[in-house]
């Protein structure tokens, strides 16, 4: 080992941050997002366009973004955290004045070259400053009040900014991410206690409000409610994409219907096929077998993510690292649960393999981090 390391020291710097790159995370996001041109070329009945060659092109461009943000030392993007969360928080609010709108929901800034979604980047610069911040703060200051008050605030107000797009799933994505940044830095049990209890009373509350004088909510979120519960309930209305979602993925069985042979998603039975429901056609196509191996390389790039944290002797970059890398997981968790019913449809696309410009870029920055985290760590 001694020997490799001091051949290492021989070796020009640039080359030595290409050895230090971890591969089996790039090859595996290279993996997940080739499933995903595959499936696009799929639901798009056998063509390329509209949608796999865009996002094969994204792709292209995200890889190199991401090997850019990976040679930059790490140091450099913790001292440009504020500045990163501010700009992005500036984003979030234009979208009230200057964003367009698509699918019923103002979300996007448009660019003209590209359709820009803020709150993506949010997810992203959130995570940086508050890792930033959990470096700074002494550790003895990280559990009393008012130094838990001001990550709260943080976390708070690109929320508020996002429920008014309106964007449900994004914001629990950001409290989410936000909160895991929080737990891993140290601070005390008793405030995510507090807010479990705080949840479920507030729960309790609407639930318990309904037919009263003092409900909470409105007849018709009710009725979102109950169809979530039951989407028999309304299956041509409300509950109409879920139902059709549970369709297709039990059609799929084992081993699926065959590659382009999905009926639901062939004949557009499945809404939004190749954004939020792409998983329902995978599954429905390659069956109970493509599914879980999509899963399992999930669940191996996240894996990965943890153990390049733990190794990582800087504060910065291991919440940096988890931080990222717990988002990528409610990426996917909150989608795969969505279509089969576990969790309400939000609108949360499948990292990767959903058809999206904004949301690729900015998963490939973020694996750009991670890997300055680890191409850059105390060795």
């Amino acid at each position: 080992m001694s020997y490799l390391i001091h051949n290492l020291k021989t070796v020009p710097q640039g080359l030595q941050k290409i050895l230090f790159v971890n591969w089996a995370i790039v090859l595996m996001v290279a993996a997940v997002a080739g499933i995903g041109f595959v499936m696009l070329y799929s639901v798009a009945g056998g063509s390329l366009d509209p949608w796999a060659s865009a996002q094969a092109k994204r792709f292209a461009l995200g890889v190199v973004l991401m090997f850019c943000v990976a040679f930059i030392p790490i140091y450099f993007w913790r001292s440009v955290a504020g500045v990163a969360y501010i700009l992005s928080l500036l984003l979030l609010g234009s979208v009230e004045f200057f964003g367009a709108v698509g699918m019923g929901a103002e979300r996007w800034i448009d660019l003209g070259v590209i359709r820009l979604q803020p709150s993506e980047l949010m997810k992203i610069t959130l995570v940086m400053f508050l890792a930033f911040y959990y470096d700074w703060l002494d550790l003895d200051k990280k559990s009393r009040p008012v130094w838990v008050i001001i990550p709260l605030i943080l976390i708070g107000i690109p929320m508020f900014l996002v429920l008014r797009q309106p964007d449900l799933g994004t914001a629990l994505l950001l409290g989410a991410g936000g909160a895991t940044v929080m737990f891993l830095a140290g601070v005390s049990w008793f405030y995510f206690a507090a807010a479990f209890l705080a949840v479920g009373g507030l729960v309790g509350g609407v639930l318990l409000s309904r037919g009263t004088s003092w409900q909470l909510l409105k007849d018709y979120q009710f009725r979102r409610i109950d169809t979530f519960l039951d989407p028999a309930t309304d299956p041509l209305g409300a509950g109409y994409h879920i139902t059709q979602s549970k369709i297709a993925l039990g059609s799929g069985g084992w081993t699926g219907r065959g590659f382009m042979q999905g009926t639901q998603s062939r004949l557009n039975f499945l809404p939004e096929k190749q954004t939020d429901f792409i998983f329902t056609t995978l599954a429905e196509e390659l069956g109970f077998i493509g599914g879980i191996s999509l899963l399992a390389l999930y669940s191996l790039i996240v894996i990965f993510c943890v153990v390049s944290a733990l190794n990582n002797r800087d504060r910065f970059s291991a919440l940096l690292t988890m931080g990222l890398a717990a988002t990528f997981f409610f990426y996917f968790a909150v989608n795969m649960s969505m279509v089969m019913g576990l969790a309400p449809v939000v609108g949360v696309p499948l990292p990767l393999v959903s058809y999206g410009g904004t949301a690729m870029l900015v998963l490939l920055i973020a694996f750009g981090l991670i890997q300055s985290a680890h191409i850059h760590r105390p060795r």
